[in-house]
């Protein structure tokens, strides 16, 4: 019985581009109604939360799981964690009062800003209570080598349910699996490796009598890595006044908006809930660069990288990263937001029609088996380079009620990884009829985040009225 799994290449690459400064974990806050986990105290029933979180990660090994190495090539794997402690994953804290949403963005901001311990399975949650409102917080900070945000949310089905309930079901006793020794390692991968190229040679055959496919997919593939790379990944984007070094500090802040406000702006315009999203987060960054750091955007070339899903449909609900990064130009430098919309509806048509998720994902597999050493080395030239400069990811979420145990989820704001010489991230979550926004910043760089926040607002409104829907 195997008692290891291997990382995979994209899922190394998370632990590879981590730095002092840039934490590589994605992370989000939630708002719950009370329901009966509210004691009679007024407190937050935190021995329950942390049994039904128990009782659910037989679904999710990981979890339970930590970090080796395999010695020489130094390659991580996941092993048991044999002093697995739930109550150092799932913590409890309260806020002062009055416990208003100032005082959660700023402990929030401070969760973000350190590091997981590599020496524990790459996750924690924090149960805050003492909010406002009459609601408790929950914050969750997961290393992104564990997952991407699609298999995130499939993850929610883990622990959220469609209907409330009272009820937590027993689980199996957690037997930890047998942490294999360096020598045991080394024979295991020799063994594998062995057995990968029999493997290969046994396989010729089918690969002959598949051959007019497989030249056929290799055409597709090569046309799809060459518009990808052309788009921007050799070249550095334009350094602007939120692409300044990174620090080790975060600040935390966030916005909610309807769904239904950007299904009108695409209905109008054309296009996708997303180049909604995008032209408005285009628009924001055009009014905070020009307003707030009177920076003259004229000629800028801005680059998004935007996260696309290519898990395939027998995959959802589990662990590991199958995400591809596009590269989209944001035009910051036009004024009309209906044209900036229809440029980006181009440009994500044309991504779409050269198939450039392929493309990114066909350069990760032919990357794939590099030694860690020489992956942590191209780690450094792609952050050198800075090809981009934000991160925009938008995931989609259930547009009805969840509920964690009895108590109902109200909103989720996410939080996506700042690279190196990226001071300001954008992610969105849309959740029974909302779009919730968090804004991830540097804590020196963006001193005015809620400026910024304003600005997304200030955009969206501007493309609706130019989109006549208002």
């Amino acid at each position: 019985m195997d008692t290891y799994d291997r990382l995979s290449f994209l899922d190394s690459s998370f632990l590879a581009l981590e730095s002092p400064t840039a934490h590589m974990h994605v992370a989000g806050v939630a708002l719950y109604e009370g329901g009966t986990l509210r004691s009679d105290d007024g407190g937050i029933d935190i021995d329950r939360i942390r049994t039904f979180i128990g009782s659910r990660l037989h679904y999710v090994p990981r979890y339970r799981q930590r970090l080796a190495w395999i010695p020489i090539e130094k390659n991580p794997i996941w092993v048991d964690d044999q002093h697995f402690n739930l109550d150092y994953h799932v913590r409890h804290i309260a806020l002062p009062k009055p416990g208003t949403e100032t005082q959660l963005k700023e402990l929030f901001g401070q969760i973000l800003g350190s590091q997981l311990d590599r020496s524990k399975p790459l996750w924690q949650m924090w149960i805050v209570e003492g909010c406002e409102k009459d609601c408790f917080g929950l914050i969750f900070k997961i290393h992104h080598c564990m997952l991407d945000g699609v298999s995130g949310v499939d993850l929610m089905g883990v622990l959220l349910s469609l209907t409330p309930t009272t009820e937590i079901e027993p689980s199996p006793p957690f037997e930890p699996r047998p942490v294999p020794t360096g020598a045991q390692l080394i024979a295991d991968e020799t063994i594998r490796r062995i057995a990968r190229a029999a493997s290969a040679a046994i396989s010729v055959p089918k690969m002959i009598e598949h051959g007019r496919t497989l030249v056929a997919d290799f055409g597709t593939r090569a046309s799809a890595v060459a518009y990808s790379l052309a788009s921007g990944w050799l070249s550095a984007a334009s350094r602007t006044p939120i692409n300044e070094p990174l620090g080790p500090n975060r600040r935390f802040d966030w916005l909610t908006l309807p769904l239904d406000d950007f299904k009108q702006i695409k209905n109008a315009l054309g296009g996708t809930v997303n180049d909604a999203v995008l032209a408005v987060a285009a628009g924001a960054v055009r009014r905070y660069l020009i307003e707030d750091r009177a920076f003259d955007v004229t000629g800028v070339k801005f680059r998004a990288m935007v996260p696309v899903s290519v898990r395939p449909k027998d995959r959802r609900g589990t662990l590991g990263n199958h995400v591809a990064m596009w590269l989209l130009e944001l035009p910051i430098d036009v004024r009309d937001p209906v044209e900036r919309f229809e440029l980006i509806r181009q440009h994500t048509e044309k991504l779409k029609e050269t198939n450039q998720a392929l493309g990114a994902a066909t350069i990760v597999r032919l990357s794939s088996g590099a030694p860690m050493t020489l992956l942590q080395q191209a780690a450094r030239l792609a952050t050198g380079i800075r090809p981009f400069n934000m991160t925009i990811t938008n995931v989609p979420g259930p547009q009805f009620p969840m509920y964690l145990l009895d108590s109902r989820l109200i909103v989720q704001y996410p939080a996506v990884p700042l690279w190196a010489g990226h001071n300001l991230g954008i992610a969105l979550f849309s959740y029974d009829g909302e779009i919730a926004w968090g804004f991830h910043a540097d804590w020196d760089a963006i001193p005015d985040l809620d400026m910024f926040a304003d600005a997304i607002r200030r955009s969206e409104t501007e493309l609706l009225a130019a989109a006549g829907t208002t």
